[in-house]
């Protein structure tokens, strides 16, 4: 809805021209942000299926088994920054959506930035180690905590599934909210939220 400035006399403001980028990320731009968003962490995820696949189907030894990208660039995949610079991004793209989010979607979204926000402490610890030039615990490659459980492959693909999942379900809520919810939303996400605005047209 567009304001009179009363020191231009007949020129109309916008007031979401006023917003800043974090404001209309989580409204009128949240919808083409998560879906970007989105892209990104199924095209991450599915590398690590890729990886998997190559590993446990193809049998591929684990040092040759670096996904799709690793096909072209094998150096790449084999860099830590590349991996952290990643979970750093999914990190600061799940806080940074999260207001856009509200009622049940918010809780599983939330879900999803605590469990990332270890994920992203254990590549830290691998990231540290690379420049260091020192593994920590004797191990003769960068080692994160659960590392010293399991394999850096299944540990990895597990990390991504468990964010994955509970951004599918937040997801899922943000885009058919639960009764009484939708007229909360603050974004054009919700598939449900026009015929809630119908219905209260109806009634008006």
């Amino acid at each position: 809805m567009a304001a009179s400035n009363p020191s231009i006399p007949h020129i109309a403001v916008n007031p979401a021209a006023h917003q800043s980028l974090y404001d209309k990320l989580n409204s009128q731009w949240h919808e083409r942000a998560l879906f970007v968003f989105m892209a990104i962490v199924l095209a991450h995820w599915g590398e690590h299926l890729v990886q998997a696949y190559q590993i446990w189907v193809m049998g591929w030894p684990r040092p040759q088994a670096n996904g799709i990208l690793g096909l072209w660039y094998p150096w790449l995949i084999k860099s830590e920054v590349l991996h952290y610079a990643y979970a750093l991004i999914m990190l600061i793209g799940i806080w940074v959506l999260r207001k856009g989010f509200t009622g049940l979607s918010r809780k599983w979204w939330t879900v999803a930035l605590v469990i990332q926000f270890w994920h992203h402490i254990e590549h830290l610890l691998l990231i540290t180690q690379a420049t260091l030039h020192h593994n920590f615990w004797g191990k003769p490659v960068p080692c994160s905590v659960l590392q010293l459980v399991f394999p850096r492959v299944e540990l990895h693909l597990f990390y991504n599934s468990v964010v994955f999942i509970p951004m599918v379900i937040g997801m899922y809520y943000h885009m058919f909210p639960p009764k009484g919810e939708a007229e909360k939303a603050t974004c054009t996400c919700s598939w449900t939220k026009d015929e809630v605005e119908d219905g209260a047209a109806c009634a008006a």
